[in-house]
């Protein structure tokens, strides 16, 4: 992928907003001893029998706050997970269910990290207004240097900037050029504030060493259920496709030829009809098994690969397909098998569901990462709980660990991103 040159337009809207978001971190942090106040004073009343009302609330309001920040912390770089445990299934809506709940909330250790988090931020978020006060010094800097000394002057005093007192033009200019400097601090200086700011939020506000593995455990129990039933219903449509097709067609063949036998001596010309339609029934059989193995796995992906494979469901579409692919290798088989059949199930989608006319492929190899995209034109709308298979896409690629990201507003377009972890198999080079 190529990197877009950074231009002074560009950083100065990337610092602008940087600043916003600074203001917001701010205040939010004003915010935070409110509500650590708050929550720690109803959790020692639940701890001692009373006071479970409120703290469900509380807690809500707390995560979405933690949220904010680390919505913040990954618009800085710096991603963070959300730690919180599910909620137990089927609680009830009562008081006994509420109190299972508050159970849950506080046996959940991200609880009191969120708590630890809300009493520091107190003083450390207050960093967010850095930028913000870079930004107004530098605007004072630069109205004293354009005359607003002169007022100020004639009261008896000169105004004190950074090191220079402005009492005349010449320290006017000089405050002039400290101010210029402090812009410049301001635009280069806000994204690493924010990002000192957001890797203390994903120490506190990010899930622990345990908190991933036991996620990772859950994820890998969910996906396995996931490939199994992905497996179990594969099976399925093969006994069901060669029962209803293959089979039924050798069996079919057969009576023909039995006919065939009591019709040889007894009238030769029906016998020669009857072995005209056996051997187009087994023309017909064969076509379905060789349907059947390529639904299974496709030639031209075990012979040249995701990348011509992937071509060639674009030319075999009737929609306007572009296929842009950029793989230095061959992937390992499994990984191209799933992405392949997604990508086919989503150009089928785009033609049935979307009222598409053009659609955009793209897959890239980054960092180990196969990134795969499809863009369509259509109306939009899709929803992976919609049943248009994505829901199955996404099973498939999480048995693989993968991930599936969908945006697709009313009106369009529509863009599905694919990411599966892989490893290259062999150095051959395929790109387009």
């Amino acid at each position: 992928m190529k990197t877009v040159p950074v231009t002074w337009r560009g950083r100065l809207g990337g610092a602008t907003q940087d600043t916003l978001v600074g203001v917001a971190i701010a205040t939010g942090a004003l915010l935070s001893i409110v509500l650590f106040v708050t929550t720690a004073y109803f959790i020692i009343l639940c701890l001692i029998g009373i006071g479970f009302l409120p703290l469900p609330y509380l807690t809500r309001a707390v995560r979405r706050l933690c949220d904010l920040n680390r919505r913040a912390a990954a618009r800085a770089g710096v991603p963070v997970e959300r730690p919180y445990r599910p909620e137990p299934e089927e609680i009830e809506k009562d008081i006994v269910g509420w109190t299972r709940r508050c159970k849950w909330i506080l046996a959940d250790p991200a609880t009191w990290r969120d708590l630890l988090w809300l009493l520091l931020n107190c003083l450390v978020g207050l960093v967010g207004f850095v930028p913000a006060a870079l930004l107004y010094y530098a605007g004072e800097g630069l109205f004293l240097a354009c005359g607003l000394w002169r007022p100020i002057a004639d009261g008896g005093q000169g105004r004190w900037y950074a090191s220079v007192t402005v009492d005349s033009w010449p320290a006017a200019l000089a405050a002039g050029l400290l101010a210029v400097v402090v812009f410049a601090g301001w635009v280069f200086l806000g994204p690493l504030v924010l990002k000192g700011y957001a890797y203390f939020v994903r120490f506190l506000l990010g899930p622990t060493r345990q908190a991933q593995l036991a996620s990772r455990v859950q994820h890998l129990s969910e996906t396995r259920s996931g490939a199994l039933d992905i497996q179990a219903a594969e099976l399925r449509r093969i006994e069901r496709d060669l029962h209803d097709g293959a089979q039924a067609r050798l069996v079919s063949l057969g009576l023909q030829l039995g006919a065939v036998d009591r019709k040889m001596n007894q009238d030769p010309e029906e016998a020669r009809r009857l072995l005209r339609q056996a051997r187009t029934s087994s023309v017909q059989a064969l076509r379905e098994l060789r349907d059947l193995v390529h639904g299974i796995h496709p030639p031209v992906l075990a012979e040249r690969g995701l990348a011509d494979a992937l071509r060639a469901l674009g030319l075999a579409s009737p929609l306007q397909v572009t296929v842009v692919v950029d793989l230095p290798g061959r992937l390992p088989d499994p990984v191209e098998s799933a992405v392949y059949f997604a990508v086919s199930e989503l150009l089928a989608n785009a033609l049935k569901h979307a009222d598409a006319r053009r659609v955009e492929v793209v897959a890239w190899r980054e960092e180990d990462i196969l990134h795969a995209r499809v863009t369509d034109d259509g109306r939009g709308g899709a929803d992976v709980s919609a049943g248009s298979g994505l829901e199955g896409i996404r099973r498939r690629l999480a048995s693989f660990d993968g991930i599936l990201e969908i945006n697709s507003p009313p009106g369009g377009p529509t863009v599905i991103e694919m990411e599966l972890p892989c490893a290259l198999s062999s150095p051959k080079t395929s790109s387009s």
